[in-house]
């Protein structure tokens, strides 16, 4: 139906008219993006179950964090075995993504892991209030550098990978590779998970430079 609001002008609502089409374009097109991701092949088969360890130490074979569902969510946290704090870009994410996993966890498994001790990410957990994200330490296995989390000189990446368990093993299903995509800015590539973003892109001055910090 047409809208209106109070004063505007007839500049404002033309101009507004324009921008409610390219935004009804863009929704169907992430509509399109969406139907293509979920009609990809079967991807490949996981090296192994990776040997993860909880906050207490206790052996969370990747296998164990599906739970009763059929597809584990797993986002890899850029806090190296040397690294004094974490990334605060990750750190902003999995803010959000922590008020959410009441909610995703009804769908899906999620953890997020890090190629840091147990001992260190209990008091990262501690300090930032995650009282409902799954964390653990990948210290020790090869997951973070089989799915581009992890160069081949240690650094950190941020990489969100999905798998689904099948009949025949647990296989990897989708990752956010436009990390590696050029961008202007920034790789963006949660941007859709991450409402950080797409609340300040409602604003006038956009997302600009702002960068998140660890307070």
């Amino acid at each position: 139906m047409p809208v209106s609001l109070p004063n505007e002008t007839t500049e404002y609502r033309s101009a507004r008219n324009a921008l409610l089409s390219a935004e009804r374009d863009l929704r169907a097109k992430v509509e399109e993006v969406a139907a293509l991701r979920r009609s990809l092949p079967t991807g490949g088969k996981i090296p192994g179950d990776y040997a993860f360890r909880d906050l207490a130490g206790k052996g969370a074979p990747m296998s164990s964090l599906f739970g009763d569902k059929e597809t584990l969510i797993i986002y890899s946290l850029m806090y190296g075995p040397d690294a004094e704090r974490p990334c605060p870009m990750c750190s902003a994410f999995l803010d959000g993504l922590n008020s959410q996993i009441h909610h995703l966890i009804q769908n899906a498994s999620v953890a997020v892991v890090a190629q840091n001790t147990p001992e260190k990410l209990s008091a990262l957990n501690d300090e930032m209030g995650w009282n409902a994200l799954p964390l653990f330490s990948a210290l020790g296995t090869n997951y973070q550098s089989d799915y581009l989390a992890q160069t081949e000189g240690g650094d950190q990446l941020p990489i969100l990978n999905v798998f689904q368990r099948l009949p025949d093993g647990i296989h990897h299903f989708w990752s956010s590779e436009l990390f590696f995509e050029p961008s202007d800015w920034h790789p963006r590539h949660v941007d859709a998970a991450w409402p950080l973003w797409n609340v300040l892109d409602f604003t006038p001055q956009g997302r600009g430079d702002f960068i998140p910090s660890l307070r």
